[in-house]
């Protein structure tokens, strides 16, 4: 099983993701816990390219959203595939519709571009995806709390609505698929509604 984890910034993410990992560790599975972008020696150094404060330019969108591709490839490539194909639950720290949220709800790119990368890069979809839904506001806090904001967390209130807003039509349009969760509740509450979603 493939299950990925989405939502903006300090909603929880980790804490279910760490949650289901040990679940299904007592349970006697093999899980594979990796994340996006990332997961690989080298998509971790383009994770760091991404996330980086640091550059001496603004980073294009479409560049942003390359690197995500160039980072994605090789995941499912080195990790992804392999480990479902051995039988294993791959537990994903976000993947493709972050790249929907992020890059065309948020930055403005065009949905085709997304399509076309899919259709090439994408060999396979998650068969879960949590959305952990909460508000703008509260995320952050829960961000800012955890330390330095990365590149991403930097952004303003109004880029993160739109993230939620794409989130929410990817829930709208697929809804067997995307399982919306309450992030505002506690961490066991949260937990415990994942776990119905999966039973």
């Amino acid at each position: 099983m493939f299950i990925s984890f989405e939502g903006t910034e300090g909603v929880g993410k980790t804490t279910l993701i760490r949650k289901l990992h040990d679940y299904y560790i007592e349970q006697g599975k093999e899980v594979v816990l990796t994340r996006e972008p990332g997961g690989t020696p080298l998509a971790e150094q383009i994770r760091s390219l991404l996330l980086s404060v640091n550059h001496d330019e603004k980073m294009n969108s479409d560049t942003e959203l390359l690197l995500m591709y160039a980072a994605r490839a090789q995941h499912l490539q080195q990790v992804i595939m392999p480990a479902l194909n051995a039988g294993k639950i791959v537990l994903c720290d976000r993947f493709v519709d972050s790249s929907y949220a992020y890059q065309c709800a948020g930055r403005g790119l065009s949905k085709q571009k997304l399509k076309l990368l899919n259709e090439h890069f994408v060999e396979k979809m998650p068969d879960v995806t949590f959305w952990l839904d909460a508000p703008i506001e509260l995320g952050m806090n829960r961000a800012r709390e955890r330390g330095a904001l990365d590149r991403f967390e930097q952004e303003k209130v109004s880029f993160f609505e739109k993230v939620r807003s794409g989130f929410a039509e990817i829930y709208r349009i697929e809804p067997d698929r995307m399982r919306r969760l309450d992030a505002t509740q506690t961490p066991e509450k949260v937990f415990e509604d994942a776990l119905g979603c999966l039973k």
